[in-house]
C-alpha cells in the first residue's frame, strides 16, 4: 500500500512537473526578427571616410629620416608610423624632431578613382619606386608581402611569403589602384638556401578609404565601414591570362575602365577575359592569330579596323579568302 501510494505520488509529480515545462515554453517571449541594417550610402560613405583618413594623416607622421636618397633596400618594416604627441587635454603637439621626422600629409600623393559610381580618394606614401621597367597591370599576377591595420593600429593580416603570387583580380579595388603606380624589383638572386633575395623593389604605404577596401562585407577581424592601411614591398608581376585565350586579361579591358567584367562582345554573359571565343563566331580566340605571332589582337582579316577575335565577321572573311 506505501508503495502504490509512493509511485502514486511520483506520477503526480511527473505530471506537474510537464504542466510547468509546458507552460514556461508557452509563455516564452517571441524572439526578436532578424532584421538586415540596409547598406550604407557610398556617397555619403566616402565623405566620413575622406575625413577620417585626412585627419589621420593630420595626426601621424613617420620616421622620413631614416630613409636616405641613395637608399632602395629598406623593408616595410623600417617604416615607423606614431602619432603626434598631445598635451594634458588631448590637444595635438607640434611635429617631433622635423629634421627626421614627417607628418603623413606632407608626404603623402592623393590620387582620386571612381569606382561603383562614387569618387574616390586615396593616398599613397611612396619610399621606393622600385627599379624595373614594369609595372603591374590590375590583372596580373603579383608577388608581394605585406602588413595590413586599420587606423587604430590593429594589425589584422600580414603575409611575408612572396612565393605565392596574388591574383589582383582577386583582392579589394585599392590594391588594383595602388601597385600599378609602382614598379617591381630591378633584380633578385637565389640564395643558397632557396629563398629569393630581392633590390630595388616597389616599397610603400596606401591608405584607403572602405569603399575601395571592404566596406559593408569585411572578413573576420574588420569592422564594416573600416578604413584600412597597408605596407608593401612589390617584388614581381607577370601579366594574366585568365582564360587562357592568347589575350592577356589587362588587354580585354576594352573600355579602359579597369573593370573586366563589363567587356563582353558576344553579350553572352560571360566577359571577354573569362570567354575562349569572345566574338561568338565559333572560333575560339586563340586560333584567331593567322599569322601565328602570338598576338591575335593584330589580325584583321577584313581590314574593317576590328581584330578578328573580336569581329563575327571575319569568319566569312577567312572563309572566301
Amino acid at each position: 500500500m506505501l508503495e502504490n501510494l509512493h509511485t502514486m505520488n511520483l506520477k503526480n509529480r511527473l505530471i506537474i512537473f510537464g504542466l510547468l515545462v509546458i507552460t514556461a515554453f508557452a509563455c516564452k517571449p517571441d524572439e526578436p526578427e532578424f532584421v538586415p541594417v540596409p547598406e550604407r550610402d557610398r556617397t555619403e560613405q566616402q565623405l566620413v571616410d575622406r575625413d577620417s583618413l585626412i585627419g589621420y594623416l593630420e595626426t601621424h607622421y613617420y620616421n622620413s629620416g631614416d630613409f636616405s636618397d641613395s637608399g632602395t633596400d629598406y623593408s616595410m618594416g623600417d617604416i615607423i608610423i606614431s602619432e603626434l604627441p598631445q598635451d594634458a587635454n588631448g590637444n595635438y603637439l607640434e611635429l617631433p624632431n622635423p629634421d627626421e621626422n614627417t607628418l603623413l600629409i606632407d608626404a603623402v600623393t592623393t590620387y582620386t578613382t571612381t569606382f561603383q559610381e562614387v569618387e574616390y580618394e586615396y593616398y599613397i606614401l611612396n619610399i621606393n619606386q622600385g627599379g624595373s621597367d614594369y609595372s603591374p597591370n590590375f590583372t596580373d599576377l603579383v608577388e608581394v608581402i605585406y602588413s595590413g591595420n586599420t587606423m587604430d593600429e590593429e594589425v589584422f593580416d600580414s603575409a611575408i611569403n612572396p612565393d605565392n603570387a596574388f591574383d589582383l583580380l582577386s583582392l579589394i579595388e585599392g590594391w588594383r589602384q595602388v601597385l600599378p603606380k609602382f614598379n617591381t624589383a630591378a633584380s633578385f638572386q637565389i640564395n643558397p638556401d632557396g629563398t629569393v633575395q630581392y633590390s630595388d623593389y616597389g616599397l610603400g604605404m596606401m591608405f584607403l578609404p572602405s569603399g575601395l577596401a571592404y566596406y559593408a562585407s569585411p572578413p573576420f577581424g574588420i569592422s564594416v565601414y573600416s578604413n584600412l592601411i597597408f605596407k608593401f614591398e612589390l617584388y614581381r608581376a607577370q601579366p594574366n591570362d585568365h582564360d587562357f585565350d592568347g589575350i592577356y586579361s589587362h588587354l580585354e579591358d576594352l573600355n579602359n575602365n579597369m573593370n573586366v567584367n563589363d567587356d563582353d562582345t558576344d553579350e553572352d554573359d560571360l566577359p571577354n577575359f573569362f570567354d575562349q571565343d569572345d566574338d561568338g563566331d565559333g572560333v575560339p580566340t586563340i586560333n584567331e592569330d593567322l599569322n601565328n605571332d602570338g598576338d591575335p589582337t593584330n589580325d584583321d582579316s577584313n581590314g574593317d579596323g576590328i581584330p578578328n577575335y573580336l569581329d563575327e565577321n571575319a569568319t566569312e572573311s577567312n572563309e572566301e579568302s
